[in-house]
């Protein structure tokens, strides 16, 4: 787990995310936290993010927020982003954040199929488990939804947000089209990968319309889904590339490539990492995500400890990824940029799931 002091100085360089620069290459990665109310974000966020800003965090990405449309999502405690209460909570946010000098995004998010009620909707009315649940999106839909976005997008922007990111990712409304396990369209929504990424462009190019060309906007995907680790929207490279090039072409300026274990390889035929193969296929920036410092994946154990950061430094030489987010040793360590910066990532706390509860 020691690092050089010059492998630790690769990733605390600055780096440009399209006309943003963020003062070095570490990520908070999104986390929910239920912790708004009636979905404006408490004090108690407000402080949670300014402690992770003055710690020395390059970018913060928000947690998952709905868009303001009434079936984006319904769980208690998860924020969402509107005019009134909740614009003017996240804009203390913001303020905190960049008075630390950290930057800080708003991913936005809508749940599709995973919302548990008849009036959710998805690419063919399917929830992740094969059910029928639900109604399948109209086109109607898709362009009320997409000018949601577009329109969270402006708000974040107006805020003072210094990018957003849209959460295309674990089995989510946008994930639900990019995957043929929910994605049974006969339209041009469906069918061939480029058709199910059509979605997911719409979206994109719905926001880089709305806010202009030199507004950051990430895009999150990932293979594996909530709790079901297996699935895979690419079994191959090409079909990976059919997926994430017209996301790409959309206006995006940085993917997010959520894996359980940022070092895995994502196919067979080679050491090649998701993050890695999305910044080889697209040409584009990377962020890498994925157990950061732990030696437990994602929901893969109650306890975590510290796991060995060389693949980190290798991956990074490799030219694998351009940032890399970590998100349970942030939670539980409000300090790890400070501890990573000085080598002193051993006396850290280890990750415990009861840890989530509590705020540090």
């Amino acid at each position: 787990m020691n690092l050089s002091h010059e492998q630790r100085a690769l990733l605390l360089d600055p780096f440009d995310i399209g006309s943003l620069r963020v003062r070095n290459r570490l990520v908070m990665a999104p986390m929910t936290r239920n912790r708004a109310v009636n979905g404006i974000p408490s004090e108690e966020m407000v402080e949670y993010y300014e402690r992770r800003a003055e710690h020395g965090i390059g970018l913060i990405i928000t947690e998952g927020t709905y868009i303001d449309t009434p079936d984006a999502g319904g769980v208690e405690g998860v924020p969402v982003l509107r005019q009134g209460a909740a614009a003017d909570a996240w804009s203390r946010v913001v303020e905190k954040v960049h008075s630390k000098n950290a930057a800080i995004f708003a991913q936005l998010w809508h749940i599709g199929a995973a919302l548990e009620a008849t009036s959710a909707i998805s690419p063919s009315g399917i929830a992740l488990d094969g059910r029928l649940h639900g109604r399948h999106m109209t086109m109607r839909d898709m362009d009320r939804v997409c000018s949601a976005f577009a329109e969270a997008a402006v708000l974040a922007q107006s805020i003072g947000f210094d990018g957003v990111e849209i959460h295309g990712a674990h089995g989510y409304l946008i994930d639900q089209f990019l995957w043929d396990v929910t994605n049974h369209r006969l339209d041009e929504y469906g069918g061939t990968h480029p058709e199910r990424a059509r979605f997911a462009a719409d979206v994109v190019s719905s926001v880089r319309r709305e806010v202009g060309p030199d507004f950051p906007i990430s895009f999150r995907f990932s293979q594996f889904k909530v709790d079901r680790y297996t699935a895979r929207i690419a079994e191959t490279p090409d079909q990976l590339a059919a997926l994430l090039r017209p996301i790409a072409a959309a206006g995006t300026t940085i993917f997010h490539a959520s894996a359980r274990r940022f070092w895995e390889p994502a196919f067979d035929i080679s050491k090649r990492t998701l993050a890695g193969w999305a910044k080889d296929l697209t040409g584009m920036p990377v962020i890498a995500v994925g157990s950061l410092g732990l030696d437990g994946a994602f929901r893969g154990s109650d306890t975590a400890g510290h796991a060995p950061l060389q693949p980190l430094v290798d991956q990074f030489m490799d030219d694998q990824f351009d940032l890399v987010a970590s998100g349970r040793s942030l939670l539980v360590n409000p300090n790890w940029v400070d501890a990573f910066s000085k080598g002193e990532l051993h006396k850290l706390r280890t990750y415990r799931k009861e840890y989530e509860a509590e705020y540090f």
